[in-house]
């Protein structure tokens, strides 16, 4: 086996970037997404199909023998950042970050393969049943319980649940997690909408009393599954915090050099400079880490993928939250005004802060895997400080 490469994006991948961002201009431009936000459904299938179907977007990290695109997690992560910049609504989160990676990590079977090509192709949708606010730590199936096949207990705040065509349930068995495919339509089943911050992300809670699925993983093989799902989902959500937190820099340049204060730019002033210098610093440190944590995740042989989804998961949320505060400082009144976008990424920034697990959960991992593994008698970590 080839050893390891570090990590650098390729022409390809450039192009996919380019290619995913003429598509959200000219398919999901604001003026959709506010529609959208709006409808019942709050999202549009007909374009899900085309990010499955004609672009293939939502299935670049999937194995080409299993109905995708055979591509890599890093892939995968630039879309997610195309796509966060735009805001793109539908069960993106769900379907793609977290049902897709643990079928792809659960065992083969006929019910598994045929439902991870209908995912990839963005003819059906999933969401993830399970405790999506705090990091993986194996008992994330705690609010169901099984009995074989028979699911009982409840979720709250399952993001993409009223979207999905199947439930993809983690519960708690007599020998471990277990993980079922669940028809939201099947006797048992409640998915109830609540409110959400993120009015273009929306939250459902999912009742089971006596619902049935079918089991693709259970013990083991469940854990290794959702292990996989929450790893790759906190290098997508990462991604997808870097993108929202590009694009509010980008138009706070485009801000800063046409509003006029004192006859000048506002972007001539000292201040608005340094402000948008540590944006850009904190993007571009945020991107590195969030395509570190695909590249270790896809390739575990080069990293510790939990300690590069920790650093990302704690860098890319902090960041994303201070560009989109700071963004709506920068545009001043229209900047707190709801016919402008910023408190549209504002609420994506917060509501992603809180996904999978908080910063401080994430450093608190950090901590126990890199500081509490220290040698008895060294006091303080050893740091490199430019010298010989």
């Amino acid at each position: 086996m080839a050893e390891p490469q570090e990590f650098d994006v390729t022409d390809e991948q450039r192009e996919l970037r380019s290619a995913l961002r003429r598509f959200c201009e000219r398919a999901h431009d604001e003026a959709t997404l506010r529609r959208l936000m709006d409808s019942e459904d709050g999202w549009d299938r007909a374009l899900w199909a085309r990010l499955g179907g004609e672009l293939g977007a939502l299935s670049l990290a999937v194995p080409e023998e299993l109905g995708g695109a055979g591509g890599t997690l890093v892939d995968q992560a630039i879309a997610a950042e195309e796509l966060g910049a735009a805001l793109v609504t539908g069960p993106l989160l769900g379907t793609v970050a977290l049902a897709v990676p643990a079928l792809v990590a659960a065992l083969a079977s006929p019910e598994r393969d045929a439902l991870l090509a209908e995912l990839a192709e963005g003819t059906r949708t999933a969401a993830l049943v399970a405790d999506l606010f705090s990091p993986y730590d194996g008992a994330t199936a705690s609010g169901v319980s099984a009995d074989g096949s028979t699911l009982t207990g409840a979720v709250d705040l399952v993001p993409d649940a009223a979207a999905a065509d199947v439930l993809l349930v983690a519960a708690a068995g007599p020998d471990g997690p277990v993980l079922v495919l669940v028809d939201p339509a099947t006797t048992g089943v409640t998915v109830q909408e609540r409110g959400s911050l993120d009015p273009a992300r929306r939250l459902a809670r999912v009742a089971l009393d006596g619902a049935t699925g079918t089991v693709v993983a259970a013990g083991g093989d469940a854990d290794h599954a959702l292990a996989h799902a929450f790893r790759t989902a906190g290098a997508l959500l990462a991604a997808e915090q870097v993108g929202i937190a590009a694009r509010l820099l980008e138009r706070c340049v485009a801000y800063a050099k046409e509003r006029l204060q004192f006859g000048r730019p506002i972007g001539s002033f000292q201040a608005i400079k340094h402000r948008c210098a540590d944006m850009l610093v904190g993007v571009e440190h945020a991107r590195t880490a969030a395509l570190h944590a695909a590249w270790a995740v896809a390739d575990p042989r080069i990293d510790d993928p939990d300690l590069a989804v920790a650093i990302a998961q704690a860098r890319c949320s902090e960041v994303a939250y201070r560009v989109a505060a700071d963004t709506i400082q920068l545009h001043g009144g229209i900047g707190f005004t709801w016919e402008h976008s910023a408190h549209l990424y504002y609420k994506r920034a917060i509501a992603d802060a809180a996904l999978l697990g908080s910063a401080e959960a994430y450093r608190e991992r950090i901590a126990a895997a890199v500081l509490d593994t220290l040698p008895e008698d060294l006091v303080t970590p050893q740091v490199a400080t430019g010298q010989a």
